[in-house]
């Protein structure tokens, strides 16, 4: 039985195994960095990590970031990043519960708006219906990145 919520302190490990199997190339990060990024994501209140749970391991997750704005009336906006499922999980509703339960959230917090900016979208049509279906829109505004200037990257 799936259940859907924040993320735990408990569901590092699982987590871990979700984003390694979407980025095998992910760095791998010493410990104590891993557990103060981890540390700062659960303590932040302008973070929210989404999980998907089976049997106490994540299979699908969200990371919901908020954040002032001076625009719109003073409503906050948001990004909601690192969308993921893992393989042996998908179409099964796992991604999708996720997401809803970050745009739940994000609604709760009264954002004027969530931005989601992906790049599978090209190499997997399926994405973008995807998203769409979950309530983004394309075309609404224009996705920009900017990389490091030094040339490094996080494989991320």
């Amino acid at each position: 039985m799936r259940i859907t919520r924040r993320a735990e302190r408990g569901d590092l490990a699982s987590l871990l195994d979700v984003y390694r199997h979407l980025n095998p190339a992910m760095p791998v990060l010493p410990e104590d960095r891993i557990r103060q990024i981890w540390n700062d994501t659960l303590a932040s209140t302008d973070t929210a990590q989404f999980v998907s749970v089976i049997d106490r391991l994540v299979v699908s997750t969200c990371l919901l970031v908020t954040g002032p704005n001076l625009m719109r009336g003073g409503a906050p906006h948001a990004l909601l990043e690192n969308v993921g499922t893992h393989r042996d999980h998908l179409r099964q509703g796992h991604g999708r519960a996720t997401i809803e339960a970050a745009l739940k959230d994000a609604w709760s917090r009264g954002c004027h708006h969530v931005f989601l900016v992906t790049g599978r979208g090209r190499a997997n049509p399926y994405v973008l219906s995807f998203y769409e279906s979950c309530g983004f829109e394309t075309g609404g505004k224009t996705g920009f990145v900017a990389l490091r200037p030094d040339g490094t990257s996080s494989n991320s």
